[in-house]
């Protein structure tokens, strides 16, 4: 399992958009209290990637959540993933859309 790090501020939002004009990124935003949140989470954390992984916990870290929502102009889900490079959404998926095998897919695509 790869790791990943939590973003809990408006400047961990901010330097991460800023490291995706570098190299794509991964988002994951989480309900903690969501059971499809719980599975999707799995799929995501369980996915083996080069890429940097990030998560957002929706309810403990809403104004970072809404941030997000507001820069790449994607309307909030949870759960719901991005894909980010050169601050724009790739890709994005939500709910049972979010596998490990439709983020392989999404990455194929996109970043080939």
């Amino acid at each position: 399992m790869n790791a990943f790090k939590e973003l809990t501020s408006s400047n961990d939002w901010k330097n991460v958009m800023a490291q995706s004009m570098k190299e794509p990124i991964l988002v994951f935003k989480h309900s903690t209290t969501c059971p499809i949140s719980a599975s999707a989470y799995q799929e995501y954390i369980s996915f083996e990637t080069e890429l940097d992984k990030y998560v957002v916990k929706v309810i403990e870290s809403r104004p970072v959540s809404n941030e997000i929502a507001n820069d790449i102009g994607v309307t909030h889900q949870s759960p719901q993933i991005f894909l980010i490079k050169e601050e724009k959404p790739l890709w994005n998926a939500s709910h049972w859309h979010i596998t490990e095998k439709s983020i392989e897919e999404a990455i194929k695509e996109n970043l080939s």
